[in-house]
C-alpha cells in the first residue's frame, strides 16, 4: 500500500552530492544506472521521485504511467502548487506510449508553464538526471534553478522544452527564447511576432501548436 502522501509536497533535506529518491526506486534499472555517479538515499512516502537538491525535484512519468491515463497529473500539479519545489517532469516517450505524449506535454508546458524532457528509457533518465545534478553542482550565479524564480526555465531546460514544437530545432529554439524568454509569452505571440525570428511557414506551426491546445 502506497502511504497516504501530504496535502502539499515540501522540500527535504538533501546531502551536497546526493539525490533523495523515492523508496519505489530502489533496485529499479534507473537506479542502477546511478551507481557509482551518484549516491543514492531512499526514502518512503515522497511526492516527487527525485530530489536533487531541497527545492528541486524530478517527477518521472513511466511509460506504464501515461498509457493509464491521467492519473499521474495530480502528482504534477501538487509540486506545482507548493510553491517551494521547482520541479522537472521526466517522461519516457516510447512507440506504444507516443500518441498520449502531445497530452502531457501539452499540460505540463502550456497549463502549467513546467519543463518537460522526454526520455527512451530508465537509462537514458539516469544519464540525465546526473546531468542535472552536475548543473547544481556549479556555484549559484551559473546555476539556473538558483536564479529568480521568473528565470528559473532556462538554458539547457527550455531550450530543449521548445524545441518538442514542430518544426522547430536547436537554433531556432535559441532564436525564439532571446525574443520571448518565457513559454508564457512565448504562446501568446502572434504570427506577426513570429515571422521575423523564424520565418512564415515555423510561425504559422508555432502559433497553430499553442492554438490547438487551448
Amino acid at each position: 500500500m502506497e502511504k497516504n502522501l501530504p496535502e502539499g509536497a515540501g522540500p527535504v533535506h538533501v546531502p551536497f552530492g546526493h539525490v533523495v529518491a523515492n523508496e519505489k526506486w530502489r533496485g529499479s534499472q534507473l537506479a542502477q544506472g546511478l551507481q557509482g555517479k551518484i549516491k543514492l538515499v531512499f526514502e518512503d512516502g515522497l511526492t516527487p521521485d527525485f530530489y536533487l537538491t531541497s527545492r528541486s525535484c524530478i517527477l518521472y512519468v513511466t511509460e506504464a504511467d501515461l498509457v493509464a491515463g491521467n492519473g499521474y497529473r495530480k502528482r504534477i500539479v501538487r509540486v506545482r502548487n507548493s510553491g517551494n519545489l521547482q520541479g522537472i517532469v521526466v517522461v519516457e516517450k516510447t512507440q506504444i506510449n507516443e500518441q498520449y505524449f502531445p497530452a502531457i506535454q501539452k499540460f505540463t508546458v502550456l497549463d502549467l508553464g513546467m519543463v518537460l524532457l522526454p526520455v527512451a528509457n530508465q537509462m537514458e533518465a539516469s544519464g540525465l538526471i546526473v546531468q542535472l545534478v552536475q548543473e547544481h553542482s556549479k556555484e549559484p550565479s551559473k546555476n539556473p534553478f538558483l536564479r529568480k524564480k521568473r528565470a528559473l526555465l532556462s538554458e539547457p531546460y527550455l531550450l530543449r522544452t521548445v524545441q518538442q514544437i514542430p518544426g522547430v530545432g536547436k537554433v531556432k529554439a535559441s532564436l525564439l527564447l532571446q525574443k520571448f524568454p518565457s513559454i508564457q509569452q512565448l504562446s501568446n505571440a502572434s504570427v506577426q511576432e513570429l515571422e521575423p525570428v523564424v520565418g512564415q511557414v515555423v510561425a504559422q506551426q508555432i502559433y497553430t501548436f499553442f492554438t490547438q491546445s487551448r
